[in-house]
């Protein structure tokens, strides 16, 4: 099969689809890769990268990566929801025209979007897919128009109507429609039309080895340790973290490790409250590191929102923590919060819910180490059956071999 996979973010961006890529083609599948320049979560291209250039490299794994030009989404501020926007559509037009420029020649038989948000990105597969003669198949990993209402930058009812829209087209032209979660089936179901709707749950990452821990990540030996690794973003209930923190206590170190949004928001934050001591934000790092980290951790912390749509999502750190055999302590609600109590791998509360947050926290830091060490050998169990990346990859290929 010559896959083309569409995704307006990719390695050396830390997505989910990276693995998924090397686990196609380590299961056969001739796979090439069309992105944009990598510029996320900081807003400017990564060193070696620019904004309007366009490249071909080789992946380490032997499949070739196209990139196209886009305009950087900036750092967070004044005018960043309208750099957002630039981001967004300039990908979906340079996708759809130097992308189809630079596979002139190549057979495409399906095109494979990886579609966090702004599910629009689509409309540059369906493109190249008419061109090429090729299906489309979408792996749905937000819900729109709702992601846009969640994380406020949408308020207006007629734009999030003509948003809704332009998804029902997009669902309705492609072959097949893949979601993350079964949470999941029904909301795009309703707007697909006759499209058929699987569910493709995120992998988890294989198995790396443990790198050396530079200082600013490594744990206080003599306190207790959550870490929370990924965006630092809107929808990540930051301040509730920040609250449990303050009531949990003193001998509790939160370890939240990561950029986004929100992360000068937050550091302004730890500052005003005096928590320091307790919270430390030692910024973003290589995701090759996280393995290291999370194996150094007394316990792994993840929080949403509250809000109908997140309920439906199972964030992808989730698969990370379980796949490092850690305790995880989780407040969120619906599809998240039933993996891991489903695993038997950590605590979960109600996401928002602060003072409970504080109190598993501390219900943690109590049990005996054996214990901890069981919910984590439980979470790894679970992992391995649920989320293993090559398993998962021969899954995705068959979903992918049924759109034709």
């Amino acid at each position: 099969m010559k896959l083309l996979i569409l995704s307006q973010h990719y390695w050396p961006e830390s997505f989910r689809i990276n693995e998924v890529a090397a686990a196609l083609v380590r299961q056969g599948a001739d796979v090439t890769v069309l992105t944009g320049q990598p510029n996320y979560p900081e807003g400017r291209p990564f060193p070696g990268y620019r904004a309007w250039g366009l490249q071909r490299e080789t992946h380490a794994d032997g499949y070739q990566i196209l990139r196209v030009p886009l305009v950087p989404r900036g750092a967070a501020g004044p005018g960043a929801a309208r750099r957002l926007v630039l981001n967004y559509l300039s990908f979906i037009v340079s996708a759809g025209l130097f992308g189809l420029w630079q596979l002139r020649g190549r057979r495409v038989d399906t095109v494979f979007v990886y579609a966090t948000s702004p599910i629009l990105q689509a409309l540059a597969a369906l493109w190249i897919a008419f061109f090429k003669r090729a299906r489309v198949v979408t792996w749905v990993q937000d819900l729109w128009p709702d992601s846009l209402v969640i994380t406020g930058y949408v308020r207006n009812p007629r734009l999030l109507a003509a948003v809704a829209a332009v998804t029902r087209f997009i669902y309705r032209r492609c072959d097949r429609l893949l979601v993350q979660s079964q949470a999941f089936v029904q909301p795009v179901s309703e707007m697909a039309g006759t499209t058929p709707v699987a569910v493709h749950e995120n992998p988890g990452d294989r198995d790396a080895p443990l790198l050396p821990l530079p200082a600013a990540l490594q744990p206080p030996a003599d306190r207790f340790t959550l870490v929370f690794a990924g965006n630092l973003g809107t929808v990540q209930a930051l301040d509730t973290l920040l609250a449990a923190a303050e009531q949990a206590g003193p001998d509790l170190c939160w370890l939240l490790v990561g950029s986004g949004a929100r992360a000068d928001w937050l550091a302004d934050e730890v500052r005003r409250r005096g928590l320091q001591d307790r919270v430390r934000l030692p910024g973003r790092f290589a995701p090759e590191l996280m393995p290291a980290l999370f194996a150094r951790a007394d316990a792994l912390l993840v929080s949403l929102n509250r809000a109908p749509a997140l309920a439906q999502v199972v964030p992808s750190k989730i698969q990370a923590y379980l796949a490092a055999g850690r305790p995880i302590l989780a407040a969120l609600d619906g599809e998240g919060a039933r993996v891991v109590r489903e695993a038997g791998a950590g605590l979960v509360v109600p996401a928002e819910d602060a003072a409970g947050l504080a109190q598993a926290a501390r219900r943690l830091q109590a049990m005996a180490a054996g214990e901890r060490a069981a919910l984590g050998l439980a979470g790894r169990r679970y992992f391995e059956t649920h989320y293993e990346p090559d398993a998962s990859a021969r899954s995705l290929l068959q979903q992918l071999r049924l759109a034709h």
